[in-house]
Order: C-alpha cells, then structure tokens, then sequence
C-alpha cells in the first residue's frame, strides 16, 4: 500500500468512526487498514489516532493531518478531469447546521444550487449541536454563535437576535412581563435540552448601564428543542426564547408577540465556516459562491421582518 492509498484509508476511518467500519466500507481487512494508519503515524514520528476498545478520536496532530490528506485527495481527484472543460460543476458536499434553520433558510439555498448543478449531490446533517467538521468528515456549517479561533475558514452572513415571545392569548390571561425579573411569575418554555432550570440572559437597558444581566427560570415545560417550544407557546403555553429566524413568520402573521425587547441582549453573529477549499474542489467553490450571497441575503430580510425594539414596549 502506497502513502496516497494510506491516506485514503485514514480519512474513511476517521469518517466511518473505527477500524473495523472502515474496513468493511472498502473491503480491506483490519489489519490492512491497521498498518495503513500505522504507516502514516510512522511517517510523521506522531499517533494520529487516540484508540481503545470502545472509541476513536484524532489527536491534535490527527485534525491538521485529515484536514490535508483530505485537500491532497480532492486534488488528485479533480486532476482527473483537469483536461475537460473546468466550468463542469461535479462532485458530492457534506453541509450542516442547526435544525430549524436548515429547514427554513438552508435548504431552499441548497435546492436551487442542486437544480443549477445537477452533477452535484448533497449531504445535509441539520443538527443541534456543534458539528466538529474534521472528525464528522463535513465541508461547510452554519454557526450561529461566536467562533473559537480555529484553522477553519469563517465568512461573515450577518447577525441573528433572540427573542422572547408569547401568544395574545396567554399575554391576555397572564398579562405581559415588564422586567426580567416578572417572568418567575410566568409560565416559560425552556429549551436547554430539558434542564431544570436556565439562565436567560438580558441586558440592563437604563442610560449609562447597558450591561448584561441574567434570570434565572425554572421552566414549566423543560425541551430539547426550540420548535416543540414554539409549538407550545403557539397554542398558549407560556413563553419561549428562541432565535428570531424561528418565530419571523409567526410574529409577522401576529400569532406570537415579541417581549421585553428592551431588555433583548446583543445578537450571535452568524457565520458559513469551511475548511480551506482545495483548488480543483469546484463543487464546494460553487457552492460558496452561490450559498454566501444567498444566505447574507436570507439573514438580512429576517431583520427587516423582526426589526429591533426602537420604542416603548
């Protein structure tokens, strides 16, 4: 087995998971697929790979390692095709990002790339959590939250709020909290994965403040995720806090109500991240080509649906 073989083979490992599923995956036995890692470990003086009997997970050295045999790969790939006509747009993306958002704002973008490309295939994981990129084996992600610092590349789509929100029909049984503090006398819908209690942060909103400050909730109704909560407070449940892509329609449409918007905190900047594209990659260079736009358009008419607090409550 050569060193480009050997490469492949550790990329499918760390996508497949372990040894074994990379194994039946290209046919090789394990013990092939063993000495190809080993090879490569060997050749650099590293472990790439932390193992033991019930996990796999890459070393520091192993994330930068996957990230390159992954580039030299594509690059070898698209060679092939180097003597053709370089506008053909073929290949396979493997994308991610948070449930609701994908639905509402990623897939339509997606669809239409597809429909303009039709040599392209997809993989799409709408997911909420953080998707670690190397060890997931995902080219791109939508991040609505600060980014660490890290080796991936990041283009800036906007920023998103998040909003506190009820149905006229709870606000006219319970009435509309005034403070942060009045929402221990409400019925709230957490969305902290099912967590007893949350910490919901605000901002103090009285000229010279303008620092943050947080309440503490016991939820009512404790979710895993925003939209069952949506779903609740739709039908009268209480009141939720969620991103304002989620509730821009229902606010529009005056079945949910924005509250305490002068208390509403700084909003999470949104970001498409990527590793770095290799030359010949033309499917992901398309892609961002076309989604970045797109998306920044996308983000941008959210805010004009769910504009700011610029007023009395």
């Amino acid at each position: 087995m050569d060193r480009l073989d050997a490469m492949a083979v550790f990329v499918t490992v760390v996508e497949a998971g372990s040894l074994a599923a990379a194994a039946r995956r290209l046919g090789h036995s394990p013990a092939t697929v063993t000495r190809a890692v080993a090879m490569l470990e060997a050749g650099l003086g590293e472990r790439l790979l932390h193992r033991s009997t019930r996990s796999l997970r890459l070393t520091e050295r192993g994330e930068r390692q996957v990230m390159v045999y992954r580039s030299v790969l594509a690059e070898l790939a698209e060679a092939d095709e180097a003597g053709s006509a370089t506008t053909r747009v073929t290949g396979r993306i493997v994308l991610t990002a948070p449930e609701l958002f994908g639905q509402k704002v990623l897939m339509p973008i997606l669809e239409r790339f597809l429909e303009a490309h039709p040599e392209v295939s997809a993989r799409v994981l709408l997911l909420n959590r953080v998707v670690n990129l190397v060890e997931e084996g995902v080219d791109a992600a939508i991040r609505l939250a600060p980014l660490p610092v890290s080796s991936l590349v990041a283009v800036r789509l906007g920023e998103m709020r998040r909003l506190l929100c009820a149905a006229p029909s709870y606000l006219d049984r319970a009435g509309r909290p005034a403070t942060p503090g009045d929402l221990q006398q409400h019925r709230c819908l957490g969305t902290d994965d099912g967590a007893a209690r949350e910490l919901w942060p605000f901002i103090d909103p009285r000229p010279g403040r303008h620092r943050p400050l947080s309440q503490t909730i016991q939820p009512r109704i404790a979710l895993n995720i925003a939209g069952a909560a949506i779903d609740a407070a739709l039908r009268g449940g209480g009141i939720c806090r969620v991103m304002a892509y989620q509730v821009a329609e229902h606010i529009e449409a005056g079945r949910l109500v924005p509250l305490l918007r002068a208390f509403e905190p700084a909003p999470s900047p949104v970001h498409l991240v990527f590793h770095p594209i290799p030359r010949r990659n033309v499917a992901m260079r398309a892609f961002i080509d076309h989604a970045t736009p797109n998306l920044r358009s996308a983000v941008a008419d959210i805010s004009r649906r769910v504009r700011p607090f610029a007023g009395p409550d």
